[in-house]
């Protein structure tokens, strides 16, 4: 892995694990194995490395989405892929968590990837329950777009109270809750 590299991933964990604030130069370096020089000569410095790192980690929730949401299986069982896909539920969503962060949130060039990103997954999903309307999978009376939101609210949702508990179950648990109201209104589960 090149430095450059090396500093995006590093940052990447550190955001994840300690939020803006808490990810100093320093701490990337180390985790890095990289030197102040190398640092500041892939990166102006603190926020444009950042802004790598978020991007990347966007990149990554859009890759992993994207393999369960884009197969040829149901709307309904596409999503119930998506969420129920692998993941490290303690250490929560990786871009999720900065919206907690206050100075990622207030950085516009930090929080538009953040805001991309949860843009991109409520399209994506109203896409897949649109075309999930479209075969006839679904009453008509679903609202695509605001069942997406929901599911991303829901989804974001069981990441806190996993965290608050401790316990990956209350994800899984409100992932089974959100999916018993979908498959509620499924004409093929």
């Amino acid at each position: 892995m090149s430095s450059r590299e090396s500093l995006i991933e590093s940052t990447r964990a550190l955001l994840w694990e300690r939020g803006y604030v808490g990810t100093s130069p320093k701490a990337i370096q180390q985790r890095a194995g990289a030197g102040q020089g190398s640092m500041y000569h892939h990166f102006s410095g603190k926020e444009e490395l950042a802004l790598a790192a978020i991007q990347r980690s966007a990149e990554l929730l859009r890759q992993a989405a994207e393999e369960q949401l884009s197969t040829e299986a149901t709307a309904y069982a596409r999503i119930e892929a998506f969420l129920r896909r692998e993941r490290d539920v303690l250490r929560g969503c990786p871009i999720g968590r900065l919206t907690q962060d206050p100075d990622v949130m207030a950085t516009p060039a930090l929080r538009a990837p953040v805001e991309e990103t949860f843009a991109w997954l409520r399209g994506r999903l109203t896409a897949v329950l649109r075309e999930g309307l479209e075969r006839g999978e679904f009453p008509g009376t679903l609202d695509p777009a605001t069942t997406a939101l929901t599911i991303v609210a829901v989804m974001q949702g069981a990441y806190v109270l996993a965290r608050a508990d401790d316990s990956p179950q209350r994800f899984d648990e409100a992932v089974t809750g959100i999916l018993g109201l979908l498959a509620a209104h499924s004409r093929t589960e």
